[in-house]
């Protein structure tokens, strides 16, 4: 699987857990003390979050780091 891909579907799968609690980029980017642009980067596939951003926001969503990397 290729980089862009797996910002890709990082970035889906970040964009779908936000749209599941009924959050906003700003909202989420408040409560995991980030930005609401890095947090669209990210979302978009553009930036590759570190795994420090993605254990931020697995912790805060409740899932386990590696549910990011399932090809779903």
């Amino acid at each position: 699987m290729g980089m862009r891909k797996i910002r890709n579907n990082i970035g889906r799968k970040i964009k779908a857990l936000r749209l599941e609690k009924g959050l906003s980029q700003e909202k989420l980017a408040e409560k995991i003390d980030m930005s609401r642009e890095h947090i669209s980067c990210i979302e978009r596939g553009k930036n590759l979050a570190s795994i420090e951003t993605l254990y931020i926001i697995a912790k805060y969503f409740g899932i386990d780091i590696k549910d990011f990397f399932n090809e779903e």
